[in-house]
């Protein structure tokens, strides 16, 4: 297996930091432009069990303008038990993902190639959003980037 080189063949961007998820939240948009594909990851500690909804948007701009959701399905996996195992589960593909209610550490992967986002009309950008659940659900969200092109300094994905 090929070393992905981070940060220079692979990087990792902040999306949204530790919080309650109460009334849901959201992440930040990040450009895919000079990224060949993204992983959004939800890292999700359940202490209540109210299920908890995983989204991709997608935008034409880093400031959300237009978003919408993704129209395309694209690869998820799971691990819905992280405190004890590494092993994820491959979901059906698909724009959105539920948890299970079971009270435990989560771990959700969605795979974005750019090829997801509508193109044709200017979209290349994206976040995660999580549905309204329970303030003692904790949620976070970081993205890992895989740049189109191997570079010592990837593209800024923070900007459009």
């Amino acid at each position: 297996m090929q070393d992905p080189l981070i940060p220079e063949g692979a990087i990792f961007i902040g999306g949204a930091s530790p919080a309650a998820d109460a009334g849901g939240r959201s992440a930040a948009y990040i450009s895919m432009k000079g990224y060949a594909k993204i992983y959004a990851v939800a890292y999700i500690n359940q202490a209540n069990a109210a299920t908890i909804l995983l989204s991709i948007l997608q935008a034409t701009a880093v400031a959300g303008t237009g978003a919408k959701a993704l129209a395309t399905n694209v690869p998820i996996w799971a691990n819905q038990d992280a405190a004890a195992q590494t092993v994820f589960t491959k979901a059906t593909d698909a724009v959105t993902f539920t948890t299970s209610a079971a009270l435990k550490d989560k771990i959700v992967v969605f795979a974005i190639p750019d090829s997801a986002l509508d193109a044709s009309n200017s979209f290349d950008c994206l976040k995660m959003t999580t549905g309204a659940s329970n303030a003692a659900n904790i949620t976070s969200v970081f993205y890992f980037g895989v740049p189109a092109y191997a570079s010592a300094s990837p593209v800024n994905a923070l900007v459009d």
